[in-house]
């Protein structure tokens, strides 16, 4: 499914966007490339813990239908259309106990408060083993 994703770069370089229909899906990056890179990620992750709290995913909108109902709110950006397999949401999340060495342990936690993106260690090491493993 494509999702639409309304981006706008600062005076810096940076950029940063939203999903209309996500609500409280925000990505940046530190250019334009950056922020389109982190949206797919932060779009991911952002189902990743609706799916876990058992709460319905969004379904993608039209930019059309966008523009009609706030255009104001769509001036001086871009759209971009991100697309996502909504196939890895397909079953219910399990929790599980896994043992691992403390100091890779306190890597992931580090990294994850550095990514927003990743809403929790959960979100990462799932779309980590999703990077890796095929299918």
């Amino acid at each position: 499914m494509f999702y639409p994703a309304y981006i706008h770069s600062d005076s810096d370089g940076s950029a940063s966007g939203f999903f209309p229909d996500v609500p409280g899906c925000f990505f940046a990056g530190d250019s334009l490339d950056e922020a389109f890179e982190d949206a797919r990620d932060a779009l991911i992750a952002h189902f990743e813990t609706l799916f876990e709290s058992d709460e319905e995913l969004p379904l993608p909108g039209h930019v059309e239908a966008h523009l009609v109902a706030a255009p104001g709110d769509f001036i001086g950006g871009q759209w971009l259309l991100v697309d996502v397999n909504m196939n890895q949401f397909d079953g219910r999340a399990e929790r599980i106990n896994i043992t691992m060495p403390r100091r890779l342990l306190v890597k992931i936690d580090s990294f994850v408060s550095e990514h927003p993106q990743f809403s929790n260690r959960s979100a990462f090491l799932a779309e980590a083993a999703r990077r890796v493993l095929p299918g």
